[in-house]
């Protein structure tokens, strides 16, 4: 079975959709008229990534049987790739962003969190504005009113049909696929002194572009267990988080059962599932203009973005 991600990119000020086989980007819209000569009558999804994942039930075969056409066609070279060169955008826009918060144990220890026993206890999850979506090689901007610019690389895992009142053990069968995420975090806005409420997850959390994420979707068939992801961040070089989704205290599972059993989940929602240890506010270090972070997920792939300071 050939393994395929479907990815966004911007071509003449337009959006189109992309097909990634064998590390290579092939257009949609292309892919289909190779495959399917002179056909008049074409899906929906072949300029939009967001509405294929929207309605993966019915496209997911689709797709899996043109990424197997479209790899003999490029092996025998009647498909032309797309240049390496390409502007890739976020490769989909959710429905709604879930976040789980200090999911791994080692980074609730370097933010001082302390953790009720997992039997007494449950996710702690937020949600996150999806106008803070950006993609790769985008740049984040830092907003004057910050001085605590935070880092989080985390696997985010992507929604494939209605789930509600889901049950752990069949969690997977309602999971699309993939994507990297970095839950870029004002820490400084994160907590309130002026309200009784001494967190404000909204204010730290949904500034624009505080969510990129990317470079493609992958196929949960892509991954043979999301419980085994290797999760890594580099900034300017220098290697800051190295984990594994096997981390998790929630894990993927957990997290789906818990959510779906408050609202209902649908296709192209995206749980940004947890950061392992090694975010700047351990350490005191914040991020600053021309930093250049790197958060990448074995076997999705890696996102690059640069930090800028807001022009007023």
């Amino acid at each position: 079975m050939t393994t395929f991600a479907l990815a966004t990119y911007q071509q003449q000020g337009a959006e189109r959709a992309a097909l990634q086989i064998r590390g290579q980007f092939f257009d949609l819209a292309a892919c289909f008229d190779a495959v399917h000569p002179g056909q008049q009558s074409k899906p929906l999804w072949l300029q939009n990534t967001t509405e294929a994942i929207r309605h993966w039930q019915q496209t997911r075969t689709e797709l899996q049987d043109l990424a197997e056409q479209v790899d003999s066609l490029a092996e025998q070279g009647k498909l032309a790739a797309l240049a390496d060169d390409i502007q890739l955008l976020a490769p989909f826009r959710p429905t709604t962003i879930f976040g789980t918060a200090s999911n791994y144990h080692e980074h609730a220890a370097e933010m001082n969190t302390i953790l009720a026993a997992k039997p007494d206890s449950s996710p702690y999850v937020f949600m996150k504005a999806t106008t803070s979506v950006t993609g790769t090689h985008s740049d984040v901007i830092l907003p004057p009113e910050t001085q605590q610019l935070d880092w989080e690389v985390e696997l985010g895992v992507v929604i494939g049909k209605t789930a509600r009142r889901v049950k752990a053990a069949d969690a997977l069968d309602y999971i699309a696929g993939y994507t990297v995420v970095n839950d870029i975090s004002a820490r400084d806005l994160n907590r309130r002194s002026d309200y009784p409420f001494k967190h404000d997850w909204f204010r730290g959390k949904s500034w624009d572009t505080f969510c990129p994420m990317g470079p493609v979707f992958v196929p949960k068939q892509a991954i043979a267990d999301p419980h085994q992801v290797k999760l890594s961040l580099f900034l300017n070089g220098k290697q800051m988080q190295d984990g594994n989704t096997s981390e998790l205290i929630w894990n993927v599972f957990e997290q789906i059962e818990y959510l779906s059993g408050i609202l209902t989940l649908r296709p192209g929602d995206l749980i940004m599932t947890g950061t392992p240890a090694g975010v700047g506010k351990g350490i005191g270090l914040f991020l600053k203009p021309g930093d250049v972070l790197e958060a990448s997920a074995a076997g999705v792939g890696s996102i690059k973005n640069t930090v800028r300071a807001e022009v007023l």
